[in-house]
């Protein structure tokens, strides 16, 4: 006779077993609502060109990503805030005088060739916003290297061209920079707060912090990477920055350029970084190395993209290498050497 199954019977099953409400979905979203200051911040500065490009990145997005789930037959998943997610960002790493083809052709290669053909959310390799905008700053050079100047105004689509801080910085030196903003303090201000020229979301520290904080309130993001990311680029400016060692200005290369953008919103991306806590610190001061290499040596003035991505290729490495030790593994090799 068969036994009868018991009511509250005991399963026995492999680690992890920690339960959470959170969600995928619902870490998307959160992070679209906290980098809804920069967009805000992107639409005050530059008037309705910031709102048509990240608008443009946004729905190509989503149908880039319906179509191939279609086409290949796969569940759609444009509701889980992923394709948004990498739209909003792609966009807020464009200029906002680009031709708005561009927004759409940069999409459909961070939706269709980084994120989906590499197997969906959760395999790609590398950072689907970063690799979109990698592929259109390599192909339309020229527009993805003219600036538009903030004016706050919505009554024109007349653009006046601008240089970015960090462009100035390299081509002409700080003094320069200096006469442009008239002095240090002004420029801090200045910088902290976006009004200077530069891509969408890289302008405004303050509405980046307000994302990050928020990000950082709802234990999404650790300190970790952002930290040793914007801290080594702190360091190593403050010693090779400046005319001789140990005279460098830290604070403005960390306000400039897409730093604060990159360090908290992409390099902490849970599929492209490190999962565990030393490997991130690790990832972080790679990042921060690599992007002082090409601001102070490379042929371009910012370093934020290429630092990351290429930093995505070692995430597989340094988890492998980094990852805690099995507890009882070493006394059990032990006792077997024996």
């Amino acid at each position: 006779m068969v036994a009868k199954k018991k009511e509250h019977e005991l399963i026995v099953s492999v680690s992890p077993h920690v339960k959470s409400d959170v969600t995928t979905s619902g870490i998307m979203w959160t992070v679209n609502i906290a980098l809804l200051p920069a967009f805000i911040f992107s639409v005050y500065f530059f008037g309705p060109r910031a709102l048509i490009v990240t608008s443009l990145c946004i729905v190509t997005a989503l149908l880039s990503e319906w179509g191939f789930q279609k086409f290949t037959d796969k569940d759609t998943t444009i509701t889980d805030g992923s394709a948004v997610l990498t739209g909003l960002l792609l966009g807020l790493n464009l200029p906002a005088t680009v031709p708005f083809y561009i927004p759409v052709i940069g999409t459909i290669s961070a939706i269709v060739i980084t994120k989906q053909l590499f197997g969906g959310l959760g395999y790609n390799i590398f950072n689907p916003a970063l690799i979109g905008r990698a592929f259109v700053l390599i192909t339309w050079p020229r527009a993805m290297t003219t600036w538009m100047k903030p004016d706050a105004a919505f009554t024109s689509f007349d653009a006046v061209s601008a240089a970015t801080p960090l462009g100035i910085l390299k081509e002409e030196g700080l003094a320069k920079l200096l006469v442009e903003f008239g002095d240090k303090v002004n420029l801090y201000t200045e910088l902290f707060l976006g009004h200077r020229a530069g891509s969408l979301g890289e302008t405004s520290v303050l509405a980046l912090l307000i994302g990050a904080c928020y990000l950082l309130y709802k234990r999404y993001i650790t300190w970790h990477i952002p930290l040793s990311f914007i801290g080594t680029v702190a360091v190593i400016a403050w010693i090779f920055g400046g005319e001789g060692w140990f005279n460098g200005d830290p604070l403005i290369h960390i306000l400039s350029g897409g730093l604060i953008l990159g360090a908290f919103f992409m390099a902490t991306d849970y599929v492209t970084a490190p999962s565990v806590r030393k490997g991130q610190i690790v990832f972080g001061v790679g990042c921060g190395l690599i992007t002082m290499l090409i601001r102070l040596k490379g042929g371009y003035p910012e370093g934020v993209m290429f630092a990351i991505l290429l930093m995505n290729c070692f995430t597989p490495m340094i988890d492998r290498n980094m990852r805690s030790s099995v507890f009882g593994a070493r006394k059990q090799v032990k006792e077997e050497a024996k």
